[in-house]
């Protein structure tokens, strides 16, 4: 499989992603489509790394990955939090931060 390929799955995975990040009203959707974004930056970095026969895109990708991990964490705890306050996650709802 040539570069395209690669970088074609990462665009469908990143255009799924920003598709649920703007039509979803559950804030665990949102979180969810952030991911996938992630993921299809991932790819990229992985797929560029491979094809210019360096490591430092897959160090890279090792990064953020586990930077991802500890966003996922954050969300689902603000997440869990909010709904035992406002007893909703939708997020056209919450608005803690309005004085």
């Amino acid at each position: 499989m040539g570069l395209g390929a690669y970088l074609t799955l990462a665009a469908v995975l990143f255009a799924i992603g920003l598709f649920g990040v703007i039509t979803r009203r559950n804030t665990i959707g949102i979180l969810l489509g952030i991911e996938l974004m992630l993921n299809a930056v991932n790819i990229n970095l992985v797929a560029f790394a491979r094809f210019n026969a360096d490591v430092v895109g897959m160090i890279f990708t090792l990064f953020t990955i586990s930077i991802t991990v500890a966003e996922v964490a954050l969300g689902l705890a603000i997440t869990i939090l909010v709904f035992r306050i406002r007893r909703t996650v939708v997020a056209d709802h919450l608005d803690l931060l309005k004085g």
